[in-house]
């Protein structure tokens, strides 16, 4: 079993060595499994391409690392990421300000053992502050649904999300399409609306996968309700055949 955890980053030089240490950190024992760390500099002019051939020349996992001089769109970034991932890798996304926990890779792969043929897991994150101090009542918990249709429900109602707390095949990410390369906000819902229509719910998994930092600088400031909504909307209109048939209202209507 291998595991690549993708990063697209930008200007985030004081933040992403901590990422980069949670994910070297992971101890597979006693399961045996490869992992790898694939990050994208999206063109930051903070010292990131040098901290990251720095980073990559010191023992522990491989960490294999790419840059572009321009800002590129999430989605894009993670697009080739993942084109540079073994096909049967298992893709964790980790974004570049938060740190992932020491036995996350391990106990994902202990729930695909025992879950044989599931493309993809769902675990609980917690939330932390810039200095990752621990922010009581903040908790995400994953949610479990009855049926694919009745989860989407949920998301296009406004009541549940997902964030980066996932870890899915290779193969099944392929035959989705991937990324939205074009979707300013929200490409990961996006692709995980299209897990669910094509009839696969995700593994709840029993354990923590990350800790998500709330600053100054996150991407999502400034995302409140009625501009989740707004975001839900541009999703919803790309499946809105699919979804009306599946009976589910369009956002906000």
């Amino acid at each position: 079993m291998h595991f690549s955890i993708i990063t697209p980053t930008h200007q985030r030089r004081p933040l992403l060595p901590e990422a980069v240490a949670s994910v070297r950190a992971n101890v597979s024992a006693p399961l045996d499994f490869s992992l790898e760390h694939l990050i994208y500099d999206n063109g930051s002019r903070d010292g990131t391409a040098a901290y990251l051939r720095e980073a990559a020349a010191q023992p522990g996992p491989l960490l294999r690392h790419w840059h572009t001089p321009g800002r590129e769109l999430a989605g894009r970034a993670r697009n080739e990421l993942i084109r540079e991932a073994p096909a049967e890798a298992w893709l964790v996304p980790l974004d570049d300000d938060d740190i992932m926990l020491q036995r996350t890779l391990f106990h994902y792969a202990s729930q695909i053992d025992a879950n044989p043929g599931r493309p993809w897991f769902v675990a609980d994150f917690l939330r932390v502050d810039e200095q990752g101090r621990y922010l009581p009542n903040e908790d995400y918990y994953a949610w479990v649904f009855d049926s694919p249709t009745a989860m989407l429900q949920a998301i296009f109602r406004g009541e549940h999300f997902i964030q980066g707390n996932v870890c899915y095949s290779h193969a099944f990410f392929d035959q989705v399409g991937g990324y939205d390369g074009e979707l300013k906000m929200a490409e990961d819902l996006d692709l995980y609306v299209r897990f669910l229509l094509a009839g696969q719910l995700p593994v709840v998994c029993p354990h923590i996968s990350h800790l998500h930092r709330f600053h100054a600088s996150n991407v999502s400031i400034g995302v409140d309700a009625a501009k989740h909504t707004a975001d839900l909307r541009v999703i919803y209109q790309k499946y809105a055949a699919q979804l009306r048939a599946l009976e589910i209202a369009e956002p906000g209507k």
